[in-house]
């Protein structure tokens, strides 16, 4: 696994980084004291925080960084509701500079130049992947225009590292890919549990779908002490044991 630290050596000021975060945060409504009208805030900024060291470190050895990320799940198509407009906004209170939200598709001409005018340590936020149909299809053109904005990628976004989307997976068949150091730093400690656990072993399991775990039941079955199941999952276990859950949602 090729890391940050790799890709730090060789980079060249102003090469331009398509930084793959998780910026899936949850929104909130606000008043603004300015305006007296109500905008959309970040409500929690964890993921955020949790990716400003690659992101940082990028920036410190030269590179144009161009962040993207999904949000919700807005069906292929804009949603005013999803954009990532109060994600670029926070990057912009936090970075002390103007974090431009880029909302056309990547492949269009716009974006390609705002690409190619960047500067070293400059950082602009795409829009929301997930409003472009490509990217949840893992379309092959959609990842090459992605991959064609940048020199190198980076994946800091360990909690959607599962997924077969365009910016996770097909984007890395066009351009040199890298890890960051979220993701680097989440697989050492994961390793650690997988082969050194100490006992008792239990693995807590949460979400809303059980088919997205079951690889990872299945390899740690042999492994743990058991499993703690929550969250939505649960009404699926609930269900196929014959408990009444209501109007809960399941997986068939």
């Amino acid at each position: 696994m090729r890391t940050l630290d790799d890709l730090v050596r060789r980079l060249q000021p102003g090469e331009r980084v398509l930084l793959r975060a998780d910026l899936n945060v949850p929104l909130r409504d606000s008043l603004d004291e300015s305006t007296g009208e109500a905008t959309r805030v970040v409500g929690d900024d964890t993921r955020i925080r949790a990716m400003l060291p690659t992101l940082t470190r990028l920036r410190e050895a030269g590179a144009a960084v161009l962040l993207c990320s999904h949000l919700g799940r807005p069906k292929g198509a804009p949603d005013p509701a999803l954009s990532l407009a109060p994600v670029a906004r926070e990057l912009s209170r936090r970075l002390g500079f103007d974090v431009e939200l880029l909302a056309d598709e990547p492949s269009t001409p716009s974006v390609r130049a705002r690409a190619e005018a960047l500067r070293p340590g400059d950082v602009v936020l795409l829009e929301n992947l997930r409003f472009f149909p490509g990217e949840k299809a893992n379309d092959p053109e959609f990842a090459a225009a992605l991959a064609g904005l940048a020199r190198y990628y980076v994946d800091d976004a360990f909690g959607s590292c599962h997924r077969a989307h365009a910016s996770i997976a097909g984007v890395t068949q066009h351009c040199p890919a890298f890890a960051g150091d979220l993701v680097r730093r989440e697989l050492e400690i994961l390793t650690e549990i997988r082969d050194r656990p100490e006992r008792p072993f239990w693995v807590i399991l949460g979400g809303a779908k059980v088919s997205d775990k079951l690889a990872v039941v299945r390899h740690l079955q042999d492994r743990v002490d058991g499993f703690l199941v929550g969250g939505g999952m649960a009404n699926t276990f609930l269900a196929g044991l014959g408990v009444p859950v209501g109007d809960s949602k399941i997986e068939p």
